[in-house]
């Protein structure tokens, strides 16, 4: 996919129930036996020896993108990712490319002027398995024999197919990129500290003692990797919040109140081109209420968005840790004592019950990172 959003592509990447469905597209047959006559053409034996040497994934493709063969990389990768079993490239990696995707593959692969090749990125996902971002080339492959005759009438007789991993590239340029704008938000609240540290090791906490709940299935490993980093965000509207209202001692008036509200649009605005939507749903929705009474657009119940659920938890045990101008800290005992007794008025029920089961955590993270 050309315009690859990496961080999460739930919403945007199409499933593939079957490349047959795709009229538009040729259906690869079975791949070939060891004796095709591919595999006997002089040089592509040699080639496939060194596609087995090399630790990224590899593969070589007939003239209808059937596998003729994967090296071991190639091979991991799927098992890793639980894909099927199909002879064809494009019906093996049917869920993470698009039908779209999948016909620009096939037009590419056929036109001279596109010299027969491919470029894109696809997303590998699996529930117990972190996303992986492969940066993908597809280029014809001529055998020493037929080499000259197959590119001067333009017909590549098979493909060769490389996955760069990018993953770790994609990730720490987005997270430098807006843990900057996450340090000039700190430094307008002078409240701040080491607080939304805690709030990612709680929120990590939490999410991990909720993984494989049959309540959440959508949480995954890519879930707790990414709230562990994005529910720092959580206040980064409060950068266009005046100063005479964030660090004002004692309470806020109601005119001052209902700006200082506006902090969770304004995030939800800075952080809209994150391509993670998480990020833009814990910024908007985490002083949301489970009962309605929150803020600002008084959602309930699992209209919240579960990231926002979540890091409402954090944020407020930790908020009843600290000292406030407005407030004094208080013990952990108490703020445990003030979340249960918010069970279903504030927080998600459920939720609260497996936070009951790892507060401990909770007072070890903060005493560990305090101020």
């Amino acid at each position: 996919m050309e315009n690859f959003n990496w961080w999460d592509t739930r919403d945007e990447v199409e499933e593939l129930e079957s490349v047959e469905d795709l009229p538009e597209l040729e259906v690869a047959p079975p791949a070939p036996p060891p004796d095709s006559p591919l595999l006997s053409e002089p040089g592509t034996r040699s080639v496939i020896h060194s596609y087995g040497q090399i630790p990224e994934p590899l593969a070589l493709l007939d003239d209808s993108l059937g596998f003729v063969f994967r090296n071991e990389s190639f091979k991991e990768l799927l098992k890793a990712f639980g894909y099927p079993e199909s002879p064809t490239f494009l019906g093996t990696l049917s869920r993470s490319i698009s039908p779209d995707t999948a016909r620009s593959i096939n037009e590419a692969l056929g036109r001279d002027e596109a010299g027969h090749a491919w470029k894109g990125t696809i997303a590998h996902r699996a529930k117990d398995a972190a996303a992986v971002i492969t940066k993908v080339h597809i280029f014809p492959f001529y055998s020493e024999e037929d080499g000259r005759e197959r590119a001067a009438q333009g017909r590549p007789g098979a493909f060769s197919v490389y996955l760069d991993d990018v993953t770790e590239e994609n990730r720490k340029f987005l997270r430098d990129m807006f843990s900057s704008l996450l340090e000039a938000s700190k430094l307008k609240d002078n409240d701040t500290g080491m607080h939304i540290e805690r709030v990612n090791l709680y929120t990590s906490l939490l999410a991990k003692a909720m993984f494989n709940d049959p309540r959440w299935p959508e949480l995954d490993k890519d879930f707790i990797a990414d709230i562990g980093f994005l529910a720092a965000m959580h206040d980064v509207g409060k950068i266009g919040t005046p100063d005479n209202i964030l660090n004002k001692e004692g309470p806020l008036s109601e005119f001052e109140w209902s700006i200082m509200k506006e902090h969770t649009i304004n995030g939800a605005f800075i952080l809209s081109s994150y391509p993670n939507p998480m990020a833009r749903e814990i910024a908007l929705s985490h002083h949301e209420w489970w009962n309605g009474s929150g803020y600002p657009y008084n959602m309930e119940g699992k209209m919240i968005p579960l990231s926002a659920r979540i890091v409402t938890l954090a944020d407020v045990y930790d908020a009843l840790r600290m000292k406030r101008s407005y407030k004094p800290a208080y013990s952990h005992e108490t703020a445990v004592q003030k979340i249960a007794q918010e069970r279903g008025v504030h927080f998600d029920p459920d939720i609260v019950d497996v936070a009951l089961g790892v507060v401990g955590g909770f007072a070890e993270i903060y005493t560990a990172n305090a101020d």
